[in-house]
C-alpha cells in the first residue's frame, strides 16, 4: 500500500504544472479525500469523517502520501490492503502521470 502511494505521489511531483492543471492534480485530491476517509472511518467510526481541505495542486502529492499512510497503519487484512492498492492504482491510471 505504502509502495503504491509513494509511487504515484512521486509521480505527481515529477510532472509538470499543466498536468497537474489537467487533472492529475484534481484526481490525487480527490485520491487523498477517499483514503482519508477510509482511515477515519476505521479509527473511529461512531464519528463523522472530516473532508481534507484543497491545499492546492503543488500540495496533492503530500495530501496523498499523508492520508495513505494513514489508511495503512488501520488497514485490517489482505483483501482491505487489496482494496486499497487498487484504488490508488486506479487514479495513477485516470491521473495519466
Amino acid at each position: 500500500m505504502i509502495t503504491a502511494v509513494d509511487r504515484f505521489a512521486d509521480r505527481l511531483r515529477a510532472a509538470p504544472q499543466s498536468r497537474l492543471q489537467r487533472g492529475a492534480a484534481a484526481e490525487a485530491l480527490d485520491l487523498a479525500r477517499e483514503l482519508a476517509v477510509r482511515a477515519q472511518v476505521r479509527e473511529s467510526p461512531l464519528d463523522e469523517p472530516r473532508v481534507m481541505p484543497d491545499a492546492g495542486m503543488f500540495a496533492a502529492a503530500d495530501q496523498v502520501t499523508v492520508a495513505g499512510r494513514d489508511l495503512a497503519l488501520v488497514l485490517r487484512d489482505e483483501s482491505e490492503l487489496a482494496d486499497a492498492v487498487r484504488l490508488v492504482e486506479e487514479s495513477v491510471g485516470r491521473a495519466g502521470v
